[in-house]
């Protein structure tokens, strides 16, 4: 039983009206004027709309061009008894579902019903299906605790909305491709195709065909026309990666491309328009290129219009532990698989060259050959326990490398401290005691005691969430 709101302003054909629904298995609510009708809209979303054409004051086109502004899933059927060819045109042009003159037949008005509400439930099954892409589209692996990579989120956050140009630099294995997805996901193109293609990975010879396109006949071997990663990112997204690695030829042609926003296809007679965003990711120093005449200096200032920057892995090291539980859970989905405090030490010490691609296959390997669902530091490949010992023998702050205590005066935290326990002294507990008494010093002004802990203040409030200081 669906509900129908019934506006009229005759008195008995909305009486009839009201029956005739009522017998086709619907509840009815009817009014007598628009006013009255879209306080109720306000309250109560009905499934279809009935509503006379010709009323005084709020009419039915004017009722229907509000609830179309409101909601759009909402089928408006439009009933009167002046039907001209115009008022239907116009009905329709404000997206009416159905047009019925009066006098109406009853199984006509049952078929626009039914049909009315197939076309609601259509609309809504599209926009939940859309929703949920939506969803998933933005489950971006972008894992931000540490400062670094909150400033990363950021400036995602403010720049994807936009169609600028983005140059995103960093280490091999850093993240760079993920920025990339996750600008894609939060912009107004996360619907379209997001294209990922390495320059450094295809020929010389066939770059220009992979990137452009070519049309039949072009070269030996074309026997049809093929579109470029430009036309397959039409309305979307394109990652060029390994972007240094562009032949200086096709440098020309990017830029050409990056200026008036079309394709010069292999063979083609015209050129193609794109409506693509542009992102670009390199592991090498593009400025360098540029002085050493590698890279056009001009198209280096086309694609740095918004430069971002992924930190490698040792710059933030605060994310290695949530890293470490995304791809626990990635690779283990339906194991509960713990990870001792020991394991998590040492993932945090190591230095982690290969970043954050290293740390994923490390994972993996951990999982898929684990003896037990708890990894241990034992549980790590070989040459990650090596260094991670070495480390150890090096020693840390305050501790030189056989083992004794360091000569030198001691610092600030070892004049809070004080003589440390000899059972033990939980880091954790030691950070909280140091922000809550700093908190107290400064009068629970949280700016204040940033600068005095030098922290940034964003910083300060994520160790008091985690540490449950309020």
């Amino acid at each position: 039983m669906a509900r129908i709101l019934l506006v009229d302003d005759d008195a008995s054909l909305r009486e009839v009206l009201s029956f005739a629904i009522e017998e086709l298995g619907h509840e009815v609510s009817a009014h007598a004027g628009g006013e009255s009708a879209l306080a109720e809209v306000e309250v109560q979303t009905p499934d279809v709309i009935v509503t006379d054409l010709k009323m005084p004051g709020i009419d039915g086109l004017e009722l229907l061009r509000r609830v179309r502004a409101t909601l759009p899933a909402t089928p408006v059927i439009i009933l009167t008894a002046f039907g001209t060819i115009e008022d239907a045109v116009e009905a329709m042009k404000q997206g009416a579902h159905h047009y019925l003159t009066k006098p109406y037949r009853r199984e006509e008005l049952g078929v626009a019903i039914e049909q009315a509400l197939e076309r609601r439930r259509l609309l809504l099954e599209n926009q939940s299906l859309r929703d949920r892409l939506r969803a998933q589209q933005r489950r971006i692996e972008l894992v931000a605790i540490s400062p670094a990579m909150q400033e990363v989120a950021q400036l995602i956050q403010r720049i994807a909305p936009s169609d600028a140009t983005v140059l995103i630099t960093g280490e091999s294995g850093s993240g760079k491709e993920v920025v990339a997805r996750a600008l894609h996901a939060h912009s107004e193109r996360w619907s379209q195709p997001f294209v990922a293609v390495n320059c450094a990975a295809i020929p010389r010879d066939l770059l220009e065909s992979e990137l452009f396109g070519h049309a039949r006949g072009a070269f030996t071997g074309a026997i049809k026309d093929k579109p470029g990663k430009f036309q397959q990112a039409q309305r979307g997204t394109l990652l060029l990666d390994e972007i240094a690695e562009l032949p200086a030829e096709l440098q020309t042609k990017l830029l050409r491309v990056l200026e008036t926003r079309e394709v010069d296809v292999v063979g083609g007679r015209v050129p193609v328009p794109v409506d693509v965003r542009v992102l670009a990711s390199t592991n090498a120093d593009l400025e360098d290129a540029v002085r050493e005449g590698r890279f056009r200096n001009d198209l280096f200032y086309r694609l740095n219009v918004i430069p971002i920057r992924v930190p490698p892995l040792r710059e933030r090291r605060d994310d290695i532990p949530a890293l470490w539980e995304h791809f626990v859970a990635r690779y283990a989905p339906e194991r509960r698989i713990d990870s001792t405090p020991e394991l998590l030490r040492a993932l945090r010490e190591y230095a982690w060259p290969g970043n954050v691609r290293e740390l994923a296959n490390t994972c993996q390997r951990m999982v898929i050959l684990r003896r037990s669902d708890t990894l241990s530091a034992d549980d790590l490949p070989e040459n990650l326990r090596s260094a991670v010992h070495t480390l150890a023998a090096e020693g840390v702050a305050g501790v030189s490398a056989d083992g004794s205590a360091s000569t030198e005066s001691p610092g600030p935290a070892a004049r809070i401290l004080g003589e440390l326990p000899d059972d033990e002294l939980p880091l954790r507990d030691v950070e909280r005691e140091i922000i809550i008494r700093a908190l107290a010093k400064h009068n629970g002004n949280r700016s204040r005691t940033a600068e005095y802990l030098r922290i940034p203040r964003h910083v300060l409030l994520y160790r008091m969430a985690k540490f449950g200081i309020h």
